[in-house]
């Protein structure tokens, strides 16, 4: 979801214009991606790493 096309309660202007502190408080949280603050592209090199790791361990422990 995106906040191109929200229009705040509290000043009925776009939320992506960030008028007023609920604009800019409702832009930031929609705009918050990831798991602590690591982006989703960065959380899916992890896994890839981590399984070829443990591809690599399994394969080490079976010679």
């Amino acid at each position: 979801m995106s906040c191109e096309h929200l229009v705040c309660a509290q000043c009925a202007h776009p939320v992506i214009e960030g008028r007023c502190p609920t604009c800019r408080a409702s832009r930031e949280r929609m705009h918050q991606h990831g798991f602590a603050g690591l982006s989703p592209a960065l959380i899916a090199l992890l896994l890839v790493v981590l399984l070829f790791v443990s591809l690599v361990l399994k394969h080490l422990s079976g010679l």
